[in-house]
Parts: C-alpha cells; sequence; structure tokens
C-alpha cells in the first residue's frame, strides 16, 4: 500500500457560536491542510496517484473558504467551523471528488496553528 499525502493553506476567519470564550469573538487562522489517502499499486508509469491531481481537487474546495469568513460558507453558515468540522467537511467533499479514482482517503487533518489541529479519519 502507498499512501500519498498533500498539504496545503488558506487564511481565513470564524468564530465559535456559542462557544463562551475568546473564540466566540471572530478571529482568523492560516489554516494548514493535510491529506493523506492510499493506494494498492502502482498505475503503468510508477505513480500510486499523482500529487497534481490531488492538489487540484482540494484547491476545488479550499478556494471558496480562502479570505473568507468561514460562518458566512456553507456548510458553516449552518455548523460551527471548527477545526473538527473543518477536517470532516473536507474530507466528505474531497471523497466525492475521488469517488473514481483508484484512491481511498485515509485521513484529513485540519491545523488552526503550528501546535494545535485536529485529524478526521473514517471508521
Amino acid at each position: 500500500m502507498y499512501e500519498i499525502t498533500v498539504e496545503k493553506h488558506f487564511d481565513a476567519a470564524h468564530y465559535l457560536r456559542g462557544y463562551q470564550g475568546k473564540c466566540e469573538s471572530m478571529h482568523g487562522h492560516r489554516y494548514r491542510v493535510v491529506v493523506k489517502v492510499k493506494a494498492l499499486k502502482l498505475n503503468d508509469i510508477g505513480l500510486a496517484y499523482d500529487f497534481t491531481d490531488l492538489k487540484r481537487h482540494l484547491n476545488g474546495i479550499l478556494e471558496r473558504f480562502d479570505h473568507a469568513c468561514l460562518n458566512d460558507v456553507p456548510p458553516f453558515d449552518e455548523i460551527n467551523p471548527s477545526a473538527e468540522n473543518i477536517a470532516a467537511t473536507i474530507y466528505n467533499e474531497l471523497k466525492e471528488k475521488l469517488s473514481a479514482d483508484p484512491v481511498t482517503i485515509t485521513a484529513v487533518e485540519a491545523w488552526e496553528a503550528p501546535e494545535q489541529g485536529v485529524t478526521y479519519r473514517p471508521d
């Protein structure tokens, strides 16, 4: 098995509804998103999956979050834009984009700062 990893960043503001602390006020982060997918074999030219294709799919998701207030962007207009929900949302949207490809997502990480982040893995 091969595991392919890509990392991207986006900048966004958000606030956590009902938090009752500093994070209930609008603030921003430079989010770091790490995506890992697995492939069982290599293709004819020796690649498990093309990094360029994975980054393109991830960019298609992240571009609507970049330089936005996440609370205004679906689905975060209805659910809190916590790191947990961000990671799960990216996972679910990317899973759909990769459904026809010979890979499976193993994890999505969403980091709000270098020292704090969340990893979402399917059960």
